[in-house]
């Protein structure tokens, strides 16, 4: 009897902790939609006090005086908290179940924005952002149910890392190259990608630290999570530079999840136990919410061309 109610337990993927790290995932969702506008806002000063940079990317200057700006200073303070949030949300839970949510973000960041700034949405920003919430919220709904939260191997680990040296070189070329012609959502999409690399590391660093593991993998790992943390950064303020804070919003929570979930199903396993019409509503939900993305860079008021 024991041993059977053991192999059943075993095969029931979800875990009530898991359910601790939604709040805090929410609660993170309302500080990165705060730090974004006050980053927005002081870049766009910044920006309209200096040479213009459209396209070519902030320039050392600009950086340096972005660091003068109080509400530049209060934004990233706050994206501190949202961070902070995160982590706590990923040691409950699977990357799968909470990082999705931030999705929220996109919701109160389009209404500070349009309210702030007295720039109406249209009709086609509105569906746009309706199909991001949407198709992330259905995600969580059957991940919540789904996921499970597996130890990561040392091979996982590696597999991990040379897929974002990979990335991270073909986005220094990608910039280098084509710096004169990149528009937002270049650096919406580049940034997003990042962060989900971002996501997926600090989640196994914490669970190394859990298990007291301190070997030269955990080390490069935390180094390969600044790297692409300092590279991210940089493209998210040339994206506030060249769209508005929905959008940046909109790719990150978007795109990034998507990332990290990607990440999570192939190397990580997080949805072995997933039915397949699970792993096909993943699929529809995640092709829905990115189009929405690509929609709302097109179709936002403010958005330039």
């Amino acid at each position: 009897m024991d041993p059977d109610l053991s192999d059943l337990s075993e095969q029931i993927a979800l875990d009530p902790t898991q359910f601790i790290g939604i709040p805090l995932a929410l609660v993170g969702a309302v500080f990165l939609s705060l730090g974004a506008q006050f980053q927005h806002r002081g870049v766009v000063k910044v920006e309209a006090r200096t040479v213009d940079t459209l396209g070519k990317g902030l320039n050392g200057r600009q950086l340096a005086l972005l660091l003068a700006r109080p509400s530049w200073v209060l934004g990233t303070l706050m994206l501190g908290l949202a961070i902070v949030f995160q982590l706590g949300s990923l040691y409950f839970a699977p990357i799968i179940v909470v990082q999705p949510l931030g999705a929220i973000a996109l919701v109160i960041t389009s209404i500070l924005n349009s309210r702030l700034n007295h720039v109406k949405l249209n009709r086609k920003s509105i569906i746009a952002i309706i199909m991001c919430v949407g198709g992330v919220f259905l995600f969580v709904g059957v991940a919540a149910f789904t996921a499970v939260d597996k130890r990561v191997t040392d091979r996982q680990l590696v597999t991990i890392l040379i897929i974002l040296a990979v990335v991270l070189i073909l986005a220094g070329v990608a910039f280098g190259m084509l710096r004169r012609r990149i528009r937002a959502i270049f650096y919406v999409i580049m940034a997003g990608v990042l962060y989900g690399f971002v996501v997926t590391l600090a989640k196994v660093v914490l669970g190394r630290i859990q298990q007291r593991e301190f070997e030269w993998l955990t080390f490069t790992c935390l180094l390969g999570l600044l790297l692409a943390m300092a590279l991210g950064a940089y493209f998210v303020q040339n994206a506030y530079a060249t769209g508005p804070p929905d959008l940046v919003i909109a790719g990150l929570t978007v795109v990034d999840p998507m990332v990290a979930v990607v990440i999570g199903i192939v190397v990580l396993g997080e949805a072995s136990q997933a039915p397949l019409w699970a792993m096909v509503t993943f699929v529809v939900a995640g092709a829905i919410a990115v189009w929405g993305v690509f929609m709302l860079a097109r179709n936002h008021p403010q958005t330039r061309l």
